[in-house]
């Protein structure tokens, strides 16, 4: 490796997974990120974007390697490495179940031993880093959409991750909501991975890209050069919308 080359925040080796039912869904997947960047996943439904990043903490365990952080992923780092590699789910729902959004955002950290008063002071600065400070002692299930995923993430931030994965961050969020998702995420420190469809989203945060195609990795570069050679950008046509 070269010396003055940082070390890459995950590196991912040959990488393959099949599902149960002998489907292939990663076929040799290799993967760089490194620090200070955010990259768009993109590709079409069942080209194995979500099962790649289901495998860097370890939901997921194919044959290959995977390193985050200088970890080997293997059992006895696994905890360590879900510190390191927050993930924000599709449906915020499959992340919010307390009573109380203080009590969601602290609840992966009271499950790693933090006190409560600790735990607490944590996740009132997360949610404050999200915008929605005021929401603490509200239900989750109260909740609008977008408030629902600023809570999920706030939720990652309080774990204070190295770096922020995020699946479909926009399903379930109208237009007002997705540029104030956007201008969120433009602006947290983390390095980012964002699996999703939505192209101008992804512009906004990303200038980096990799397509998916059949479990491998087709292409990577600048986002508007993969999202032109795949036919992926976003533009008007005579008053149409067209991808």
């Amino acid at each position: 490796m070269n010396p003055l080359r940082p070390h890459p925040l995950i590196e991912v080796r040959d990488l393959h997974y099949r599902y149960a039912d002998g489907t292939a869904a990663l076929n040799g997947v290799d993967f760089r990120l490194e620090p200070g960047e955010s990259i768009a996943v993109l590709g079409p439904n069942g080209s194995g974007k979500t099962t790649f990043v289901l495998h860097l903490n370890g939901l997921l365990t194919g044959t290959g390697s995977v390193e985050i952080c200088r970890l080997k992923l293997d059992k006895q780092n696994l905890p360590a490495i879900r510190r390191k590699v927050g993930l924000v789910f599709q449906d915020s729902d499959n992340q919010l179940f307390m009573p109380t959004v203080l009590e969601d955002v602290a609840f992966g950290l009271r499950t790693m031993g933090i006190s409560a008063v600790e735990s607490a002071r944590r996740a009132e600065a997360a949610l404050d880093a999200v915008g929605i400070a005021a929401l603490a002692d509200r239900a989750p299930y109260h909740l609008s959409a977008g408030e629902k995923k600023r809570a999920a993430i706030a939720g990652v931030l309080a774990m204070e991750p190295e770096v922020l994965v995020f699946d479909e961050p926009t399903t379930f969020l109208d237009p007002p909501a997705q540029r104030s998702l956007a201008a969120l995420l433009a602006n947290l420190s983390q390095s980012k991975l964002l699996v999703t469809h939505n192209i101008p989203f992804a512009a906004a945060i990303c200038n980096k890209a990799v397509f998916f195609d059949q479990g491998r990795i087709a292409a990577q570069g600048p986002i508007q050069e993969i999202t032109g050679r795949f036919g992926w950008e976003f533009r008007v046509e005579q008053n149409k919308l067209a991808l």
